[in-house]
């Protein structure tokens, strides 16, 4: 009788783990340590073959994606889930992250495959990005900026909804309880990563908390966002995570992952997550066999080492390590330039050369090379230049990096095939109409985000064609940001120094010194005249009357004669509408009183015909250029003794052969 008592106990004890162990992997409520188990739908990149769920590979552009394969039903509007994963992303280069990942709530498996690579992650594209149709939420783990994206930071956390364009994201960090204060975290440091997300359909509340895989959930989370997902998803959704690469390649991982509905998810067991694959070893066989032939090349080597150390010599300093991955290496460049060969100079200047290159995976870059004497404020200046690095638009030239030696400094930008505005209006190919049009309309966009679209106001002082390069598309983009400067939104910065080139400067600037949105649009206003008309604003050859662009379009208008102005070029094949409204807006952003000129937003609009351009009067308005002693197509600088961004470049006169 005992012993039956005895089995019948095993027996229930036996049903009762079977039963929980059922439950603890069911459809609503499970924990995934080896994924070779878990019931997943893979697709892309992504695999499970070594018990660990990876995203990406080496692949280019490409994305992968892991769903559990059964969707959860979510019966009424205060349903709640919990889940947390570990995750690591592990970037193939030293400089660069490459893209994101990020866990996905979706209505549908098969719509995935439409998703983007590089900044989409994998989820979004061109056609449906910001659809309320979509119906998807993401928690994105991002270590890229983009300008679909529009967050200013390479290593952050974003709440998606219906778009690649964070509702919310801040910088990755944790909180520690020791200090009190948040820590910063990498998100691709090649280190495990522990995040909890947590949504109460109650209280309608989004909870997003991080933190290294060895420290306890944090108290206070990164994210806290009110949002009713009762709204965003459908009856049945789907739970996994995506990921997608670029032309930079990172490797993305899910080590364990835990997830309930309708209550609190099963802590991870950190005992059980997996650590990330071991580096190939090193060929220690070859190594031993070659050390004899090392041995016998020391002096050689020797003698190299010291020729090599001073022909990539670097000058470092500890402050730089927060901008590392924004400098490349001096080795690098002078690979990627052939050695800074003259065959490769695209442009030539007082303040150096700028050169053609191309990086080991084929990426082109445009390489300035700027003497300074001066290390004072060298940590403000690459400060600058990181955050030039952050802005992000499709009309803006990017500024990938730099690097700096002693008495140099150099910057590295994408490379533009198609050259400068300049050179098709005036050395090259000519432009079609439609062309110039399109180019405009790009700058005004550029400078609209530059003046408004940013969290300080970026002023470029020294807008014009030659300023204005072109890419593959003939997509005109805004770059040489030398003589740029940031301010505080509604403040007008009195220079120390007059800068900018003549012809393209407003009166205020060379009478007072002072730059604002307004000197940056009567630039603007001059570069839209000069596209229209085909010629540069100071013709010192041509009769009087017609020496200055903004002078003899002025007296054209006066006599009713405007389209007379327009590029012979063109040979009649132009919209006189549209080149109406470039000429008269033009005039317009060129008036000498800077209360009259249009703001960029206004500009834009009035480009794309959403407002109507206002009357101008050529009778009573005022226009012109200041006057200057010399006449020339030199960029101004009056020598002070403060350094700045700015005060590197003390001549910018720039020639440039083809691309740049």
């Amino acid at each position: 009788m005992a012993g039956a008592i005895q089995f019948l106990s095993l027996w229930m004890l036996a049903s009762v783990q079977a039963i929980s162990m059922v439950l603890a992997q069911d459809g609503n409520h499970f924990v995934h340590y080896d994924f070779r188990k878990a019931d997943l739908h893979v697709d892309g990149m992504a695999s499970t073959k070594d018990g660990r769920l990876k995203l990406t590979n080496s692949s280019k552009r490409a994305t992968g994606h892991a769903f559990h394969r059964t969707p959860i039903a979510f019966v009424n509007s205060s349903f709640s889930f919990s889940t947390e994963f570990v995750f690591a992303i592990v970037p193939e280069e030293r400089t660069s992250y490459g893209q994101g990942m990020a866990f996905v709530v979706f209505p549908s498996i098969v719509d995935l495959r439409y998703g983007a690579s590089t900044s989409y992650l994998g989820i979004f594209n061109m056609t449906n990005d910001n659809k309320t149709e979509n119906h998807i939420l993401a928690i994105e783990l991002d270590t890229n900026i983009s300008s679909q994206a529009l967050e200013e930071s390479d290593n952050h956390v974003g709440i998606d909804v219906n778009s690649i364009a964070s509702v919310e994201y801040k910088d990755a960090s944790y909180f520690d309880e020791k200090v009190g204060l948040n820590k910063s975290l990498i998100l691709a440091s090649k280190q495990r990563i522990h995040i909890w997300i947590e949504y109460d359909g109650e209280n309608r509340l989004l909870n997003v908390t991080l933190a290294p895989l060895e420290t306890p959930k944090p108290r206070l989370p990164l994210l806290s966002r009110s949002i009713d997902l009762s709204k965003i998803f459908k009856e049945q959704m789907f739970f996994g995570f995506s990921g997608s690469t670029g032309t930079i390649r990172s490797h993305q991982y899910i080590l364990g992952w835990s997830l309930a509905i309708g209550g609190k998810a099963q802590s991870l067991d950190i005992s059980q997550v997996m650590d990330l694959p071991r580096p190939p070893p090193d060929h220690l066989p070859l190594i031993l066999a070659v050390a004899s032939v090392v041995a016998f090349l020391i002096v050689a080597g020797g003698i190299g080492y010291l020729y090599q150390r001073n022909r990539y010599a670097e000058v470092f300093e500890q402050w730089e390590l927060q901008y590392s991955p924004q400098r490349f290496s001096f080795r690098t460049l002078y690979k990627a330039t052939k050695g800074f060969k003259e065959n490769r100079v695209l442009g030539a200047g007082g303040f150096g050369k700028v050169y053609r290159g191309e990086l080991l995976d084929g990426t082109g870059i445009a390489v300035k090379r700027v003497s300074h004497g001066a290390e004072q404020g060298m940590q403000e200046y690459v400060a600058e230049i990181a955050t030039m690095g952050r802005l992000a638009h499709r009309n803006l030239v990017q500024l990938r990096g730099y690097c700096r030696r002693k008495g140099e400094l150099l910057l590295v930008y994408e490379y533009m095939v198609n050259g400068s505005l300049a050179d098709r209006l005036f050395d090259g190919d000519n432009l079609s109409w439609s062309q110039r049009v399109h180019i405009v309309k790009g700058v005004s966009s550029c400078l609209h985000y530059l003046h408004e679209g940013w969290g300080k106001v970026v002023l470029h002082r020294d807008i014009k064609a030659s300023n204005i390069l072109l890419d593959e598309d003939l997509n005109g983009k805004l770059g040489d940001f030398g003589l740029a400067i940031f301010h505080d939104r509604g403040a007008t910065f009195e220079a120390t120094r007059v800068v900018g080139t003549i012809g393209y400067m407003a009166p205020e600037v060379t009478a007072m010194g002072v730059a604002n949105e307004a000197t940056d649009i009567y630039a603007f206003g001059v570069l839209m005249l000069e596209v229209v008309c085909g010629r540069r604003p100071i013709e010192p050859e041509r009769s009087p009357g017609q020496k200055i662009l903004v002078e003899w379009v002025a007296s054209c208008g006066r006599r009713g004669a405007l389209l007379d102005t327009v590029d012979s070029k063109l040979a009649g094949n132009f919209e006189a509408e549209e080149a109406m409204l470039l000429l008269k807006l033009g005039m317009i952003c060129s008036q000498i009183d800077p209360q009259k000129r249009p703001t960029m937003k206004d500009i834009t609009e009035y480009l794309e015909q959403k407002k109507r351009i206002p009357h101008i009067s050529f009778d009573t308005a005022a226009f012109g250029i200041p006057i200057v002693p010399i006449i020339s197509d030199e960029t101004v600088t009056a020598q002070g003794s403060a350094l700045s961004f700015a005060s590197f470049l003390y001549d910018t006169i720039t020639v440039l052969f083809r691309g740049r």
